[in-house]
């Protein structure tokens, strides 16, 4: 999936100590893009903006 124009925000559970950060960038019209922002040049997944919130319901769930 093409990621070109995201607007990447970090997890507001990733602290600011340069430890395990997610971002995520959901301003794209049907896709959801999560990277690790130590690595902002490296991979990033892409979902479906239901399997993302199927994913944060059962993340929360624990």
């Amino acid at each position: 999936m093409d990621l070109t124009g995201a607007r990447w925000r970090k997890s507001s559970k990733s602290g600011n100590n340069g430890g395990n950060c997610v971002e995520v960038a959901d301003n794209l019209a049907g896709v959801i893009g999560v990277r690790d922002s130590k690595d902002p040049a490296g991979p990033a997944l892409a979902f479906d903006p239901a399997a993302w919130t199927q994913f944060l319901v059962l993340a929360k769930r624990g």
